[in-house]
């Protein structure tokens, strides 16, 4: 609820945290961009039966994350040029050059993180739901 009152440059417990001169709490937010979708996307490529191999089935969720990370920042920067001077404000770029590259690889973090932590429990999962 914190991160909905604020703008992105603006939430307190990000300010100055591990010494950084910018404000990261957008990078919690692109974390579990790539972290949620990454779940999702493995839950229907199981489901679905689309891809048997497991190196294969990693490749096009991270991919799909990326793509899913991409189109949003694309999103940002439309809405920063229709919005003309609060672009700033709205990217919440802090004058941060590789903010959006960035923010594309936090996604991608996210997106491994939820594959080495949740995988194996998501397939008990799957398995305990498919024996029913």
């Amino acid at each position: 609820m914190v991160g909905g009152h604020y703008t992105y440059a603006e939430v307190p417990f990000f300010d100055d945290l591990f010494g950084s001169e910018r404000n990261n709490y957008d990078k919690v937010g692109h974390f579990f961009q790539g972290f949620v979708p990454a779940l999702i996307a493995r839950e229907i490529l199981l489901r679905k039966n689309v891809v048997n191999s497991a190196a294969w089935r990693h490749y096009i969720i991270i991919s799909i994350c990326l793509a899913f990370s991409a189109f949003y920042e694309l999103i940002e920067w439309w809405v920063a040029l229709a919005s003309g001077e609060d672009a700033e404000a709205f990217l919440g770029t802090q004058g941060y050059v590789w903010d959006t590259q960035s923010d594309m690889g936090i996604a991608l973090l996210g997106a491994i993180c939820s594959l080495l932590i949740l995988s194996k429990i998501h397939n008990q999962q799957l398995k305990y739901l498919l024996q029913k």
